[in-house]
C-alpha cells in the first residue's frame, strides 16, 4: 500500500516539473491550408492549362453529337428502317465513346490533382517542421481537432510560410498558448 502512496507522490512530483516548464503548442488547419495556399492556387492553374486541350476536344465532341441528334430527328421521318437503324446505333457508340472520353478524362484529372495535393501536403509538412525547430514548439496538432481557439491556431502563419511572404517572421506570441499559465 505505501508502494503506491510513493508512485503516486513521484507522479505528481514529475507532472508538476512538466507542467512548470512553458509548453507552446500550435494547431494547423490543414484543409483552410490546402484551399487558400499560393500553391492550391497555381496548382489548379496548372491543371486547368494542362487538361484544357482534352476539355475543349470533348466538348466539341458533344457539341457535334448534338447537332447530328437535332439533324437525325429532323430527318427520321424520310429515313428508311434500316437507315434509322444504322443513324441510331452510330449515335449511340458516339455517346458511348464520349461518355469513356468523359470519365477518363475526369480520373486523369483527379490523379493528376491526388500528385499535386500530395506535393503540397509534404511542403506544409517541411515548413511545420522546420517553424517548430526555428520557434521552439513542444507540439503542433493537425488533423482530428474538434476546436482550437485562435490563440493556439497557427495556419495563417503557415499559409504565409509557404507562400513565401513571411519566411522569418516569428509567430506572434499571443497566437500561442502558454500551457503553464493557463495550470
Amino acid at each position: 500500500m505505501k508502494k503506491n502512496y510513493i508512485y503516486v507522490l513521484l507522479l505528481l512530483l514529475f507532472t508538476s516539473n512538466v507542467f512548470a516548464d512553458e509548453l507552446k503548442v500550435g494547431i494547423v488547419d490543414v484543409n483552410k491550408i490546402l484551399k487558400e495556399a499560393p500553391q492550391t492556387i497555381s496548382a489548379n492553374k496548372k491543371l486547368e492549362k494542362e487538361f484544357s486541350a482534352r476539355t475543349e476536344k470533348l466538348k466539341a465532341k458533344i457539341k457535334s453529337i448534338q447537332a447530328d441528334e437535332k439533324k437525325y430527328q429532323k430527318e427520321s421521318l424520310t429515313l428508311s428502317d434500316s437507315e434509322k437503324e444504322k443513324s441510331e446505333k452510330n449515335l449511340q457508340q458516339r455517346k458511348i465513346d464520349i461518355q469513356r472520353s468523359e470519365r477518363e478524362l475526369r480520373e486523369d484529372m483527379d490523379l493528376r490533382r491526388r500528385e499535386e495535393i500530395g506535393d503540397l501536403q509534404e511542403k506544409i509538412n517541411e515548413t511545420i517542421d522546420k517553424m517548430a525547430a526555428n520557434e521552439n514548439f513542444d507540439l503542433i496538432l493537425y488533423n482530428g481537432i474538434a476546436y482550437a481557439s485562435k490563440k493556439v491556431d497557427i495556419t495563417d502563419t503557415i499559409i504565409k510560410k509557404l507562400g513565401g511572404t513571411a519566411e522569418d517572421e516569428p509567430v506572434d506570441k499571443k497566437n500561442v498558448k502558454d500551457e503553464s499559465k493557463s495550470k
